[in-house]
């Protein structure tokens, strides 16, 4: 399946609250890396995040892709994501993100999925206070520089363009 045909079908199928139609994009031993509710890992755990995460905390969603690109290996795809809250205080809010997806492809699904993008400007949306949206970035910080490709990030001395040894 063509990367931007596997992206809509797997959006649509989350939209709607179909657990199982995501899970069927991804490979097997699939990881889905979601920006709030972290990574799940095969079939049912994908599953499990859409129909008891995603539709728990949010209804009225709207996911539009734009800007696929892909090589057969990865596929990036911009969209902008929206919803309405669920969550007790923030409920009846509209929170609105754009990210891009990247996608590590095989065998025509998708092997390892992950999004960089604007969460903060949707959870100021939703009227979250200043110290949460703090710490949801704090977090994104910190998983970003636990990553292989940001070790030599981390370690670089500004002062001289030096690494630490």
């Amino acid at each position: 399946m063509a990367f931007l045909d596997l992206m809509r079908k797997m959006t649509a199928a989350a939209v709607a609250g179909d657990g199982r139609g995501v899970a069927q994009c991804f490979t097997p031993d699939g990881t889905y890396h979601d920006v709030f509710y972290g990574a799940f890992t095969g079939h049912d755990a994908i599953a499990d995040m859409i129909e008891n995460h995603f539709h728990r905390d949010g209804e009225d969603f709207r996911w539009d892709l734009h800007d696929a690109v892909d090589d057969g290996a990865i596929g990036y795809v911009r969209y902008v994501f929206s919803y309405t809250s669920r969550l007790t205080d923030h409920a009846g809010r509209r929170s609105v993100f754009e990210a891009v997806s990247i996608c590590r492809l095989r065998d025509g699904a998708i092997a390892d999925y992950r999004e960089v993008g604007n969460a903060a400007a949707g959870l100021s949306l939703m009227g979250f206070a200043d110290r949460k949206i703090a710490r949801f970035i704090a977090r994104e910080a910190q998983a970003l520089t636990a990553r292989p490709e940001a070790a030599g990030h981390v370690s670089f001395k500004a002062n001289r363009g030096e690494r630490d040894e």
